[in-house]
């Protein structure tokens, strides 16, 4: 793995303190954010003197909301910050595409330029990619918006990992895996040691690798209970969106029955197979309207709809409105559909 971070050396020597900004954008996911940061609490502690620093960043010096409802108050303006950060890490959750305002990615431009490491929690990539600063880098999203990212950022190379690192440029899909990226991080400055007395401090069960994927298919939602067969169908169907399989050709693929395939979903989902794939189609083309600006057409073709009619049709029946609506008055019951404080709601 090749990695340059500025943080980690200095004439072969680890530097005393690491300098970390926390840029939370409005309504950040409130978990990373905490499972990014507790880590180097814990570390500091261990080894009994000041090895990471923190502070929180905004856009305009005020207290920020996360999209839990959880607000952060001590925070200051990114442009009044006069710190030598080590790490700018761009917190995003919901709608990163606010944010591409020249003042913003100029800063950081102008961070990436002087040798700050860029670190990028759930949506952050989007920020960072806005600015072009993830061409020819590496990086990964929370799984629900791979697809939207892929269609915008056609000079990343977007993954499915846990986390990444890819030279000075980091970057965790969200949730407890900022936890994993932090860990490798003290990993990579001050040893496995360390990074595993970290890890059992904090309770994290174990050290986590870059290599890990976002969906195993032992993960299925379907649960651990359903057959490995239905698993496999249902991986067929990910990956295969854009040109769907016919259902008598993933039957085969798998050498069972149609029959039996049937009876399958019908146990162990309450959907015919078809049914069930056609959701999964949905529910990636409900990412590209609401996060993207793609034409309805093109998401209809890009997620395996004949035409614009059909594909409206379907969307309607299962989200109970029409895409082009979804993608103005939809987005705000959307954004906060998990955040029952919003007002707005």
């Amino acid at each position: 793995m090749n990695v340059s971070l500025k943080s980690s050396y200095k004439n072969n020597e680890i530097k005393a303190t690491c300098k970390i900004g926390m840029l939370l954008l409005p309504q950040f996911n409130s978990m990373a954010a905490h499972a990014f940061i507790d880590p180097y609490r814990a570390a500091n502690y261990l080894r009994g003197h000041t090895l990471y620093q923190w502070y929180f960043l905004s856009l305009d010096d005020k207290a920020v909301t996360a999209s839990n409802g959880v607000e952060i108050s001590n925070t200051e303006s990114f442009l009044a910050s006069t710190d030598n950060f080590d790490f700018i890490v761009v917190n995003a959750s919901w709608t990163p595409e606010k944010y591409q305002s020249k003042k913003l990615q100029k800063w950081l431009k102008d961070c990436s330029d002087a040798g700050t490491t860029l670190v990028c929690l759930d949506t952050g990539a989007f920020v960072l990619a806005f600015a072009g600063l993830l061409d020819g880098y590496r990086t990964t999203v929370h799984y629900e918006h791979i697809a939207a990212f892929k269609e915008l950022f056609p000079k990343s190379k977007v993954e499915e990992s846990l986390f990444v690192v890819d030279r000075d440029r980091l970057s965790s899909c969200g949730g407890m895996t900022a936890c994993d990226l932090s860990l490798e991080i003290i990993r990579l400055q001050h040893g496995i040691d360390l990074a595993n007395a970290t890890a059992h401090y904090i309770f994290h069960e174990r050290l986590r690798s870059n290599e890990e994927i976002q969906q195993s298919p032992s993960h299925e939602p379907v649960g651990y209970a359903a057959p490995k067969l239905l698993r496999d169908a249902i991986i067929l169907m990910e990956r295969n969106l854009e040109e769907p399989l016919k259902i008598p050709e993933i039957a085969s693929y798998l050498k069972v029955s149609q029959r039996q395939l049937e009876r399958l979903f019908k146990t162990y989902t309450a959907e015919s197979p078809l049914q069930y794939y056609t959701n999964i189609s949905l529910d990636r083309a409900r990412g590209l309207v609401t996060q993207t600006e793609m034409p309805i057409a093109e998401i209809a073709s890009a997620c395996g709809f004949n035409s614009a009619e059909h594909f409206t049709r379907c969307y309607k029946a299962r989200f109970k409105i029409v895409p082009s609506k979804d993608r103005t008055e939809g987005r705000i019951p959307f954004q906060f559909r998990s955040y029952p404080g919003y007002a707005g709601i």
